[in-house]
């Protein structure tokens, strides 16, 4: 259970069984229908990144959002895109 800095939660749930079962494409595009994408504020991107990619995670693009964000963008192995968006503040 995650907890959002309102005081709202997410639940992030693993079957361990039955087997999973894959349906549809594991690269599909952000914008097919579904659940495709999720973003998490962190901070110390460069150690998330780097503890992400030791578990195997690829990294599949970077960008800096103005002077306001840094993101970065892994794949998760069910193709799902995680976002990591970590806040400069000036």
């Amino acid at each position: 259970m995650l907890r959002t800095p309102d005081g709202q939660g997410i639940e992030l749930d693993k079957f361990h069984t039955p087997d999973a079962v894959r349906f549809g494409p594991v690269n599909a595009p952000v914008n097919a229908l579904g659940l495709r994408r999720v973003m998490f504020a962190v901070d110390g991107i460069d150690a998330v990144l780097a503890r992400m990619e030791a578990y195997g995670a690829e990294i599949i693009g970077q960008m800096r959002y103005e002077q306001s964000y840094r993101l970065a963008y892994i794949r998760g192995p069910e193709g799902i895109i995680v976002g990591l968006a970590e806040q400069h503040l000036s």
